[in-house]
């Protein structure tokens, strides 16, 4: 679904074209999709105080309405409703604690925002503007480069390790080493076509409580193992042979 194409949107399309509503053209920024673009959230501003993002926070609108993203530490998924240029999301979340205050501040204002009744919605140069009755402005931008595997802290959403575990890849080295919420590991590590071969975990011998452990048995499977890997943007999956997979994103 376009702007130009959905009736149901053309007020949105008149805001943000370089020509009036109702000429006989209108620019080609105006033409530019909504839907089936995975928008990037990059600040929100509440009552006069700018958050940036601090993690890989999104939204993507599907053609049909489906709609997903992430705010901070939790997904969600839902549906998405227009009227004229207003935006209106029926969503449901995951519920992982995020483990800093700046991640949880932005998680509440931004979830509270857009489930919070219609959105005015504005699209310039490959930027959607979201603007709720109270004058909140979410800012999301299409696009952006994708995290380089090698040297990035990626931090482990799923299977939840309550926001502990996370793997580093050193390309110099060879390795990979972090933390599997509760133990330290490191092991070898080969990239190439795609793919991740990940040599057999040295560990730490600590032993937490049990919701840890449960989940860094469950990550000791992605090692002694060949993953395949798919970044997007600040995103990463993990996969094994076997079908295990993990979800990642770009701490640093």
């Amino acid at each position: 679904m376009t702007l130009m194409a959905a009736a149901a949107l053309v007020p949105l399309l008149a805001a943000c074209g370089n020509e009036r509503a109702g000429a006989g053209s209108a620019s080609a920024e105006a033409e530019r999709p909504v839907t089936g673009i995975r928008w990037s959230v990059d600040s929100i501003t509440a009552n006069g105080t700018t958050l940036r993002a601090p993690v890989d926070a999104h939204v993507t609108i599907e053609d049909d309405g489906r709609t997903g993203g992430r705010y901070a530490c939790n997904h969600f998924r839902g549906e998405t409703d227009f009227d004229g240029d207003r935006i209106r999301f029926t969503i449901g979340t995951t519920l992982m604690a995020c483990d800093d205050e700046p991640s949880r501040t932005f998680e509440r204002t931004l979830s509270r925002t857009l489930g919070d009744g219609a959105l005015k919605a504005r699209v310039n140069d490959g930027r959607l503007t979201l603007t709720a009755g109270d004058g909140t402005t979410v800012r999301l931008s299409e696009g952006g480069a994708d995290t380089p595997l090698h040297g990035t802290t990626w931090k482990i959403t799923s299977p939840d390790a309550e926001g502990r575990a996370h793997l580093t890849f050193d390309e110099k080295e060879g390795t990979v080493s972090g933390s599997l919420g509760c133990n330290k590991v490191n092991a070898g590590a080969t990239v190439r076509d795609g793919h991740i071969t990940v040599g057999t975990p040295i560990t730490t011998r600590m032993v937490c409580e049990d919701s840890l452990m449960k989940a860094e048995k469950r990550l000791l499977r992605l090692f002694d193992t060949t993953l395949s890997y798919r970044v997007d943007r600040r995103s990463m999956t993990l996969t094994s042979e076997n079908g295990q997979s993990v979800e990642v994103f770009a701490a640093t």
